[in-house]
């Protein structure tokens, strides 16, 4: 039994990122995989996958969510192998000092544009928390911890857009965001850039957010 951690990084300037560790040993030496491994007798998912991400690339994440179980017979040459993967969404500023240790040589931050080829059937692991990622961000809002605390409505804007590939309406999804309460508007004004009139300045409301993800919220792109 393995696990895997699929770790997404968002920033403003490059979007959405992915963290992957250079294998160290065989099979698949000198590639690129998701940061994961075998599980101990003494321990739970839970704990082997945050100890795995910990000794392969030097990071501590507070949440990783289950994805999904990976056991096709041919998914690693070294024996039957069965994967729990997790993933998880973090500010990948607040992640850059990495360190890899263990059975991987290297860690590093890649672009979506920009990613290697991937060791076992991490691709299919990859494209399978990107399917759920995508899918979970439009019914539930989520990724306000990935802003700053006061934030230009076009930030979350940009953060949609890069998470899910693709352009959204931006009238429709501004109308959707604020009519759940779930954003204050701040007397507080954007840094001009000199392009038009500096818009304001917004906060993220926990207490709105938590009180409707208990009793059920509907949010559609």
């Amino acid at each position: 039994m393995t696990v895997d951690a699929v770790v997404f990084g968002y920033s403003r300037m490059d979007g959405v990122s992915l963290l992957l560790i250079k294998r160290k040993y065989d099979p698949f030496k000198g590639s690129w995989a998701i940061p994961g491994g075998f599980v101990l007798d003494d321990e739970s998912l839970e704990d082997a996958v945050e100890r795995e991400l910990q000794e392969e690339t030097g990071l501590r994440i507070n949440y990783l969510e289950q994805l999904y179980t990976f056991g096709k017979p041919e998914r690693d040459p070294r024996s039957r192998i069965v994967s729990v993967a997790y993933f998880g969404l973090v500010k990948s500023t607040q992640f850059q000092k990495l360190r890899a240790t263990t059975d991987a040589e290297e860690a590093a931050w890649f672009t979506f544009k920009k990613l290697p080829k991937l060791a076992f059937d991490h691709k299919k692991i990859l494209n399978v928390s990107i399917e759920r990622l995508r899918g979970k961000i439009t019914y539930q809002p989520i990724g306000f911890e990935l802003l700053d605390k006061k934030f230009p409505f076009s930030d979350l804007e940009h953060l949609y857009g890069s998470l899910l590939g693709r352009p959204i309406d931006r009238r429709n999804f501004k109308k959707k965001v604020m009519s759940m309460g779930i954003l204050d508007e701040l007397d507080e004004k954007a840094k001009s850039t000199g392009a038009g009139r500096p818009g304001s300045l917004f906060q993220f409301n926990k207490a709105t957010y938590d009180r409707l993800l208990k009793n059920g919220m509907h949010f559609e792109i």
